[in-house]
């Protein structure tokens, strides 16, 4: 056989020792061993699931086992092997297949965790990493039944291959070859995201619990870990509230529901407890009243077990296949799940469900069989669907859980074409609300509530079947998956969360403040309030449909849209040839705020600029330019400056649904308490026209990530640290040349956008994830008051007292003084939700 050299540390780590090969072979050179798989992993078939071959090779070995033989005298030995497409191959073994150590720790019982495959020892990438993993890996170590799951390399980084990206393991294995869902490595797993394990009891109070046997994470057969053992519990008088103390110590939301009778299968461990009254209240399951550990008078027929669901009845999934878009169809309902009987089953039944799931494109029908039989109920039968349907409740069908089939008809389909993933709400007290997680690549996993807003929350509903009102929400909890998504930016018309932009999982400007959530079926409100004439309008926009434009590459991230206190500042001799100097944002009806880098350049006389209001071909000539006095060039902050509007019978600009100002924060506020559900960044292109003021949304960012890129020029003080400007000339072919002066507003809960900074200058186009300087708003508020006080009065505004009308569209709170909800309410059917 092959012999296989390694060297080890001399750190006692603990790691199970790969046997060799040439233990196994015979002295007529025949290999006599149990190893059982390929060298990647691929469980053997049966010998004599090939007759013929037995009877060509008599005396070899070769029988009723799955053990990897060489009769043909290999070197190797080898076996046959079911491809994922159903085909029969041939593989050699190798004889130290699925082995693992724990590196890098001082401990035996800790580490980074290793795996050997294909002659390599490699890591496994932390991203889909669970305790039932880490306990799979304590116990083929023989280190107990219990592993704690470590992540972000807590024993250092290797250096080597990542091998695994998910073990998917159910956590009562024996080994992690016997962990049917893991997956290799696809995606991006980097050094310092190894995998590591303790092997000891998680720290904190009651016996440690886990779910065993169900297709979800939050589901299954209920063991408890007592005396340095995992047994099961017997089903006597176990019900929904024992359920609901099983949910709550694992940390699930959705539905508690209790299950008896062994549905997740028998364990195999001692019974430890039996006779178990929650009362519902207790945190863990050992405060409630039960009998003696280990006294019962049942057998594993009654294991007891518990669905912690979040799914609402209709929900389908597929289940068995080797990608997310094909499966055996379930669909859930009264706190389970079942199969589907084909009877009647064709091709528009398939497109159902894998429009249900999301998906866009082909889908077929695959023959019985293909993905395995179903265990449990068989929920749906005579199932008629035309094929328009968005969901398999809206076919006709029998009534639920009465059926002819049985599992051998359960039907399977493959979806083809682009998808959306799964969704469901975690953590709510109903099924209406609660974090969004969405399934992807395997697991389930949460979004980053940067740039969470309340069109998004519009889709995620409709999504679950929800009709009414939707909203941004908070308040339930992290989770304990993988960050899927980023910056989501929906315009609030897709039907499906897939369909929305948005960045993946490797965005390290996330930091975990709260996982996003929603709130669905909300009811819509109005009321009528009275406020001052000076609080009527700032930050508020006119609700308009915006045709659609052929965008060209590389302008996804951007919005062609309506901004109404958008100003730009051009040079008086140079007209619109030139191209702007800078952008500006409007703070009242006689001033906009500029960034001084725009003017120092040509000096503070007011005649040599021309100010464009908004996009229309409307300029004013300023009457005065005022530059902060502590400006003194890009690296010394107080990049701000102020550009006074001409006033003509105690008025400047009148305000109107096309032009308004932005609203200015309050005074050196150093964060935004509640993080601001949209913050665009605004700049002005060197063309005329509706689409010359260009809106790009772009995440706040941590106050490092810019220290890092800009050094001493970075003072948290007065600098805002957010994604960058959009490159203008991706759209029209100009040089770019930055365009500082820009506003970046951010979107309140009330609905106004609030100015909170201005493009710091000497900006240079980069791409909007990367960072980037912003004067910060706030901290000038003072400044800001002083210098305009003379004319921000209510007098300067060209609003009279009038009745103002709140109301609500989509979650979002609006605020419109008469004409503009007469506007509002003339617009509502042709509303274009992605402009707010």
């Amino acid at each position: 056989g092959t012999l296989h050299l390694y060297s080890y540390s001399a750190s006692p780590c603990a790691f199970a020792v790969p046997l060799s090969c040439s233990e196994g072979f015979t002295e007529l050179g025949y290999y006599n061993g149990t190893v059982s798989q390929t060298d990647s992993g691929a469980p053997c078939l049966k010998w004599t699931d090939f007759p013929d071959y037995v009877i060509q090779y008599p005396g070899r070995g070769l029988g009723d086992h799955s053990y990897c033989r060489n009769p043909d005298r290999e070197s190797n030995p080898w076996c046959f092997f079911r491809q994922n497409s159903g085909a029969i191959g041939w593989a050699y073994c190798d004889c130290h297949q699925g082995a693992a150590r724990l590196v890098g720790s001082s401990s035996s019982g800790s580490g980074r965790v290793e795996v050997y495959l294909n002659g390599q020892w490699g890591a496994v990438c932390d991203s889909h990493w669970t305790d039932r993993d880490a306990s799979v890996i304590c116990k083929q170590l023989g280190l107990g039944d219990i592993g704690t799951a470590l992540q972000h390399s807590q024993f250092g980084s290797g250096s080597g291959l990542f091998h695994y990206e998910r073990l998917g393991c159910r956590g009562d294995e024996s080994t992690l070859s016997k962990c049917r869902s893991r997956t290799f490595v696809t995606g991006d797993c980097s050094h310092g995201n190894e995998a590591a394990v303790v092997c000891a009891p998680p720290e904190g109070s009651g016996p440690p619990l886990r779910l065993v046997g169900g297709e979800e994470d939050f589901e299954g057969r209920v063991e408890v870990f007592h005396a340095g053992r995992w047994g099961s519990v017997c089903d006597d008088q176990w019900d929904d509230r024992d359920a609901e103390v099983v949910c709550r110590q694992l940390g699930f939301g959705g539905v508690a529901k209790a299950w008896s009778w062994a549905h997740f299968g028998q364990g195999s461990g001692p019974i430890l407890l039996d006779a178990v009254k929650c009362t519902g209240n207790e945190i863990f399951l050992d405060q409630c009243p039960h009998g003696d550990w280990e006294q019962h008078n049942c057998d594993h027929m009654e294991d007891a077990g518990v669905s912690c669901s979040p799914y609402t009845d209709g929900v389908v999934r597929l289940v068995g296949g080797d990608s997310p878009w094909e499966g055996r169809v379930e669909v859930f309902h009264n706190g389970d799940w079942g199969t589907v009987c084909d009877d009647h089953w064709s091709q528009q039944h398939a497109d159902v469900v894998c429009r249900q799931l999301g998906y866009r494109g082909h889908a077929e029908v695959v023959a019985d069989g293909t993905f395995g039989e179903g265990v449990g109920l068989i929920l749906l039968d005579d199932v008629n669907c035309d094929g328009t349907e968005t969901s398999l409740l809206d076919c006709q069908h029998g009534i639920w859980g009465r059926t002819d089939c049985s599992h051998s008809e359960d039907v399977g389909v493959r979806c083809k074409g682009r998808s959306s993933p799964l969704v469901r709400l975690v953590g709510g007290s109903n099924r209406k609300e609660g974090r969004v997680e969405v399934y992807l690549h395997g697991d389930w996993g949460s979004i980053c509530d940067s740039g969470w807003n309340d069109l998004n929350a519009a889709v995620v509903c409709r999504q679950l079947g929800h009709s009414g009102g939707a909203v941004a929400a908070g308040g339930f909890g992290q989770g304990k998956g993988p960050i899927h998504l980023d910056q989501v930016r929906c315009t609030g018309k897709e039907e499906f969360l897939g369909e929305c932009p948005s960045l993946g999982q490797s965005v390290q400007g996330c930091k975990r403040r709260e996982d996003a959530g929603v709130r669905c079926d909300v009811a819509p409100q109005e009321s009528t309030v009275q406020v001052k004439p000076h609080e009527l309008s700032c930050g508020l926009r006119k609700l308009v449909e915006e045709e659609s434009k052929t965008r060209k590459q590389g302008e996804e991230n951007m919005l062609g849209t309506t901004w109404p206190w958008q100003v730009s500042v051009w040079l008086q001799s140079q007209g619109e040839d030139g191209g702007p100097l800078c952008s500006g944002t409007l703070i009242s009806p006689c001033w906009a705020l500029t960034s001084a880098h725009c003017v120092s350049r040509f000096g503070s006389d007011p005649s040599k600029y021309v100010v464009r209001v908004g996009v229309s071909e409307r300029t004013v000539t300023p009457e005065q330019v005022v530059v902060h006095r502590k400006y003194k060039g890009q690296s010394g902050g107080h990049d701000l400056a102020l550009l006074k509007l001409p006033n003509t019978k105690g008025r400047c600009l009148t305000f109107d649904p096309n032009t308004n100002a932005a609203c200015l924060p309050a005074a050196d506020t150093a964060s935004w308490g509640n993080a601001p559900s949209s913050c665009v960044v605004m700049v002005t292109t060197s063309w005329t026209g509706p689409d010359s003021v260009i809106a790009s949304w772009v995440p706040l960012m941590s106050s490092w990530q810019c220290k890092k890129r800009y050094g001493d020029s970075f003072s948290s003080h007065g600098t805002l640290c957010a994604g960058s400007p959009p490159d203008t000339s991706i759209l029209h072919g100009d040089s770019c040349q930055g365009n500082s002066g820009g506003g970046l507003v951010c979107q309140k809960e009330t609905g106004r956008w609030v100015l909170a900074g201005v493009v710091a200058g000497g900006y240079s186009c980069s791409d909007p994830s990367s960072p980037a300087l912003y004067t910060r708003v706030s901290r000038f508020r003072s400044w800001i008051d002083e210098r305009t006080s003379k004319t921000m009065t209510t007098s300067n505004w060209p609003f009279i007292p009038v009745t103002v009308h709140t109301t609500t569209h989509l979650g979002k709170e609006y605020t419109f003084a008469a004409p503009y909800f007469q506007l509002w309410i003339s617009k509502t059917e042709k509303i274009n939700t992605g402009s707010n």
